[in-house]
């Protein structure tokens, strides 16, 4: 059975900088492609951030672009979000998830599960 726990949030004030991690019990956890979601209080969840099985690949929404840095160890079947110069519209509860196929690599939501609780960040202004 899936199961990811995420940790590393936090209230943190506009400019500032977190690290998500998600440990992730998968089995063949590096043949999995590992994605990162968000969602505030009233919005779409949005898909922010996704990195393939290797780890050789990474993509990023447009909103976090050049802010935020997805990261995995497949050694320890981690997966982490380096989050920097975050904004009061980073607030949202983070949500990682796990690729629905294995060797395969896509940044399409629809194409990944989401098995933990989240992780709550408040971003101050």
């Amino acid at each position: 059975q899936v199961q990811l726990v995420e940790s590393g949030g936090g209230l943190v004030q506009a400019g500032g900088s977190l690290k998500l991690s998600c440990a992730a019990s998968v089995r063949l956890f590096s043949v999995y492609s590992m994605g990162w979601s968000r969602q505030a209080p009233g919005k779409e969840r949005e898909f922010v951030a996704t990195i393939s099985g290797p780890g050789s690949r990474t993509d990023y929404a447009d909103s976090v672009k050049g802010r935020f840095t997805i990261s995995r160890d497949n050694t320890k079947n981690m997966v982490y979000l380096q989050m920097n110069d975050l904004k009061p519209e980073d607030t949202a509860v983070y949500y990682c998830a796990v690729g629905r196929r294995s060797y395969y690599y896509t940044t399409s939501s629809a194409e990944y599960d989401y098995w933990g609780q989240g992780t709550q960040v408040t971003v101050s202004s």
